[in-house]
This record gives C-alpha cells, structure tokens and sequence, in this order.
C-alpha cells in the first residue's frame, strides 16, 4: 500500500513459528494478501474473508499448523470450547424499513444454499428438514434444463447483537458460530437488513475501493505451538473513518 498508515508491516497482529494474522483490507484477497510477498514462508489462510471483508486474517506457516487450525475452524465455536476459533465481527447496516425489527439480542439459525454459478448464498429458515430450491438440479450437478447450481444445504448458526444505531443505520456485533461461504451476509439479507456497500446482496450503493462495512474485529484460537495456551487477537478497520469511530463509540457505551 502507498499509505504508510496502513503498511504491511503495521497491519500484523500477530505471529509465532506456526502461524500469523494480519488485519485485511477491504479489497484484498485472503488468498494473495500484501503480506504474501513479504513473507519467507509459504502461508496458507484459514479464515477465509469475502474479498470485500476487512479484518482479522488467519494464516498458518506450516502445514501441521494449517491441518491443527483448520480442524479448530470446523467445529462450532460455543461458550467454553476452547478447542474451536472464535470469530467476533462488526457489521454497518442500512436501517430496514419501518416494521422490520432485529431484537436487541438473539442467535439467527438458517438453511444455507450456496450458488457457484453467480458466487452467492441464499439463506432461508430453519426447520428439521432442509427446504428444496425450485430448479435445483440433483446432486448439485448441472443440466440444460436446470441451469442453477446450489450445494448442499448446510446449518449456518450466528449470534448477533444490536449495539447501537443512528440516523441512517445499525451498528451489530456478530459472534459466527458456524462459517459458510457468505454467511453474514446471506443471513442479515433474509431478514431484509443490508450491509453498507454490499451490493450483490441488496445494499442501496457501493463503498469506495469496493469494501462493504463488514469487519473481523477479533480472532481467539488454540495456539499450534502449546494446546493449553488460546491466543486473542483484535483487529479496528484499517481506516478509522467517521462511521467506524461512531461504530466503537457505540460499543464502549455498553
């Protein structure tokens, strides 16, 4: 980055001999972040971040380290269970319309169908048997006469709380339970609620660079080097603009 503000080298939160994590630009793939090229070791991500998500990125240094965190990422994370990753995220968003009311706190429990063809999750409420989408074609295989593919069904847990709101939008904080491609985004829009700038799931416009107001402020996960030892780490948006400042403004009143 030309911005010596957000440089690489400030932007590490964190590292040890089997792992590092940086705080992501909006913008920026979890794939070939900035740090990539900095980096002497061969660095896999862990966290996987929509392109257009800032914040907190996991990436391991070695292969044992990326087999221990993957297997952390894939259970649930849940109050006690230190041996799963945490993720804590801020979202931004639009103010619903008059009568779509989010509770002040609560856990959002959907179906989560993920469409590769236009690289998009659709969410829609839970109930013992997983709903079937009108045109989805078996085994999430393609045909002439069914073009769209959706994956399997999977069970996407998050636990949201309302933090704060002004004139224009609301100000969550996200606890991601499970990690499915898009979640947030894909469970805040079927409940009508429009994260700043996300235009492919409903936002009114887009943010400059491309980012959308979606944050990974903290990360807590065992650490590969010792099982007994959990590493905290957290993360502000790279750029601290006048919207952000009102977000952690919010979040220190209560």
């Amino acid at each position: 980055m030309d911005d010596p503000a957000i440089s690489v080298e400030k932007r590490i939160l964190f590292q040890n001999d089997a792992c590092l994590i940086i705080n992501k630009l909006p913008g920026e793939s979890s794939e070939f972040p900035d740090v990539m090229w900095i980096s002497e070791e061969i660095l896999v991500p862990v966290n996987r971040l929509d392109t257009p998500v800032s914040g907190c990125l996991l990436l391991a240094k070695t292969q044992e380290a990326a087999a221990f965190l993957g297997a952390a990422l894939a259970r649930p994370a849940r109050d006690g269970k230190l041996c799963a990753i945490e993720r804590k995220y801020w979202a931004i968003v639009e103010n619903p319309p008059e009568g779509n009311l989010l509770p002040p706190e609560g856990e959002l429990v959907h179906w989560l169908f993920e469409n590769k063809k236009v690289n998009k999750s659709f969410a829609y409420p839970y109930s013992k048997t997983p709903p079937s989408l009108p045109g989805n074609a078996p085994e999430g295989q393609v045909s002439k006469e069914q073009p769209e593919r959706y994956t399997r069904p999977k069970k996407a847990v998050l636990r949201c709380r309302l933090a704060g709101k002004g004139e224009h939008y609301l100000f969550l904080e996200i606890d991601l339970v499970t990690g499915r491609h898009h979640q947030i985004r894909a469970q805040l829009a079927a409940l009508g609620l429009r994260i700043k700038g996300d235009l492919k799931y409903g936002a009114k416009r887009s943010e400059r660079g491309g980012g959308i107001r979606l944050h990974s402020f903290s990360l807590a996960f065992p650490n590969p080097l010792g099982l007994h030892e959990i590493i905290r780490v957290k993360a502000e948006p790279p750029v601290m603009d006048a919207l952000w400042l009102a977000f952690r403004e919010a979040v220190e009143i209560l």
